[in-house]
């Protein structure tokens, strides 16, 4: 979803409230809680950070704008979470505070509210406090009071020159996402368009990272589209969840994506075989539909499965 007219320009009636000055740091064992108003005066709206380090070469990051909104009966993906977080490996100066996990790290600007993802002190992504907002869609202007109509949690991430970005589930669009704008919502919208059966909110890119978004709502995604040199991703609400997590290789991100999400068992011997499908013909009677299973046989050719496609029961 694009929130901005241009560069520079939010759209009509959006107004983007992004981080300016960091008010709090709270740090306990497991985890460190940024408190960050978008303002340089008191008033205005505040932003809640929390970052974790849940898995080894994993890190999780949770904005929230008011934490009350979260409903424990909402759905939510089932993650292979520990029990008990491992302790916070972090390190702060006068400038800076740098999270570890592992070779991946996250050093926040404590004075520009910007952050940098690095594996072994080498950029693969980077932030500007800009590039992280709340979005009101139907601003006009006046005093900012509580109301989640038309609220938006939005994260960008930059894209580096000859990155690419793949995933995001089951698509029909170009195998490389650059350039599309993908909305996580399952549809039945055929095989020949944007929309699609099977969406994930996670993409990997060549770099060597990947991005989960921890989110089961309609989570919407910019791939160079709004910004060309930025990724993008936001849902509607009040907060923000998402998992940065480390390669180096593409495959090793994926490992440890199925790690966090669950890897999944192994199918039957069946589903292995040749698979063949009346694929829309005209005609929909059995001596057609044997026609096509009795044709291989005679061609000596092994068919394991039958699709019969969705006009057949209407027959």
């Amino acid at each position: 979803m694009k929130f901005q007219n241009g560069q520079w320009l939010p759209k009509e009636g959006h107004c983007l409230f992004s981080p300016t000055r960091i008010m709090e740091i709270e740090k306990d064992e497991t985890g460190i809680t940024l408190v960050m108003s978008t303002t340089k005066v008191m008033d205005g709206v505040t932003l809640t950070m929390r970052v974790t380090t849940p898995m080894p070469e994993m890190i999780r990051v949770q904005v929230y704008h008011y934490m009350g909104m979260n409903d424990e009966n909402d759905p939510s993906f089932d993650l292979n979470l520990p029990e008990t977080l491992p302790p916070i490996q972090a390190e702060e100066t006068d400038d800076t505070l740098t999270i570890y996990s592992g070779h991946l790290s996250m050093v926040i600007d404590k004075k520009t509210c910007c952050a940098r993802y690095k594996r072994d002190k080498k950029p693969i992504t980077s932030y500007r406090n800009t590039d992280l907002s709340y979005v009101k869609t139907d601003w006009r202007g006046e005093y900012y009071t509580y109301d989640s109509k038309g609220a938006y949690m939005r994260q960008q991430l930059g894209l580096s020159v000859g990155e690419l970005i793949y995933g995001l589930g089951e698509r029909f669009t170009p195998f490389v996402r650059n350039g599309q704008a993908v909305d996580v919502w399952n549809e039945d919208g055929g095989t020949s368009s944007e929309q699609s059966y099977k969406n994930i909110p996670f993409y990997v890119s060549n770099k060597g990272y990947g991005i989960f978004v921890n989110q089961t709502e309609n989570v919407s995604f910019e791939i160079g589209s709004a910004a060309v040199a930025k990724t993008q991703f936001s849902v509607a609400g009040e907060s923000l969840d998402y998992f940065v997590i480390n390669g180096p290789t593409m495959k090793d991100v994926l490992m440890r994506y199925t790690d966090l999400t669950g890897k999944p068992g192994l199918p039957a011997d069946w589903t292995f075989g040749l698979w063949l499908s009346t694929s829309f013909v005209t005609r929909y009677d059995e001596e057609t539909v044997m026609g096509f299973i009795d044709g291989m046989a005679e061609r000596g050719i092994p068919l394991k499965v039958f699709h019969f496609d969705f006009p057949w029961p209407n027959c």
